[in-house]
């Protein structure tokens, strides 16, 4: 199959013995130490993500006036989900 010229390198980077085994721990993400959306949650329970596409000019909008006024993104939109929607039982 591989006859070319690092044919024998290629060969050699396949074994098994060669292979890296190691699987990460925990891929799961989560909020930065300092960053507190302000709403009790279940801390238990995974966080995932939320994609929503708006105009690149709003959200530079929306992301500095967040940062002026000492908050995060992610909280704003938690907080207007949680007051329109509620929360599960």
């Amino acid at each position: 199959m591989t006859t070319g010229r690092y044919g024998d390198l290629i060969k050699k980077a396949r074994e098994p013995e060669n292979q890296n085994a190691n699987l990460p721990v925990n891929q799961n993400t989560g909020l930065p130490e300092s960053q507190n959306t302000g709403l009790p949650e279940n801390q238990n329970e995974p966080e995932v993500n939320l994609c929503v596409k708006v105009p690149k000019s709003l959200r530079q909008h929306w992301a500095a006036e967040a940062k002026r006024q000492g908050t995060t993104m992610t909280a704003v939109i938690m907080a207007a989900l949680s007051d329109r929607f509620g929360k599960p039982d």
